[in-house]
């Protein structure tokens, strides 16, 4: 029988699979796209929290809802995006390596030349779904460093595990991770 967490955030209930990632690591799958019953709350709720902002930035792929939501809100004409590869179109671009908690092996996350140019000088709010070990909030924050912007925020949805610890991330609830003994 499959386990399942129960969480409300935002004002908004779900009950959240436990999956394995690993022989010994299950999480509370926290999936967003297409539920727009979650993602538009979540959005207003974390767009208000967060401290002035010139552009909101995100890995792709899994909370480019959520940032699409949040820059509506506070009306921005543009959010933009970390690439996971590098597009023929894309002029100059910078590259970091990222490992993160739900993925097997190591990926990229990649800016292009125009993002470089918004990110330059201008106050970035990193936001992701869910930050667990903080190693994507670390590459992206790694490329808005390179691209010459400041960090002037951290934010998430969820809070995963030890990330809940965490002084300098934002976010509107928490979720454990399930580690199996042994």
């Amino acid at each position: 029988m499959e386990q399942h967490y129960d969480i409300t955030v935002a004002g908004v209930k779900r009950s959240l699979p436990v999956v394995p990632i690993s022989d010994t690591l299950s999480i509370a799958s926290f999936v967003i796209f297409g539920d727009t019953d979650v993602v538009e709350p979540c959005a207003r709720e974390l767009a208000a929290k967060l401290p002035p902002v010139d552009y909101l930035i995100t890995a792709e792929a899994k909370s480019i809802p959520l940032i699409y939501e949040m820059a509506k809100v506070m009306k921005m004409p543009r959010y933009l995006i970390a690439r996971k590869s590098v597009k023929g179109y894309m002029k100059n671009p910078i590259v970091t390596k990222v490992n993160s908690i739900t993925t097997s092996k190591e990926q990229i996350l990649c800016l292009d030349e125009e993002d470089i140019q918004r990110i330059k000088g201008a106050r970035i709010a990193i936001v992701d779904d869910v930050i667990s070990t903080g190693s994507s909030l670390a590459a992206v924050e790694h490329l808005v460093e390179l691209a010459g912007g400041t960090v002037a925020a951290r934010a998430a949805i969820l809070a995963e595990g030890d990330a809940a610890k965490r002084e300098d991330i934002i976010y509107l609830g928490t979720i454990p991770l399930f580690v199996k003994e042994g």
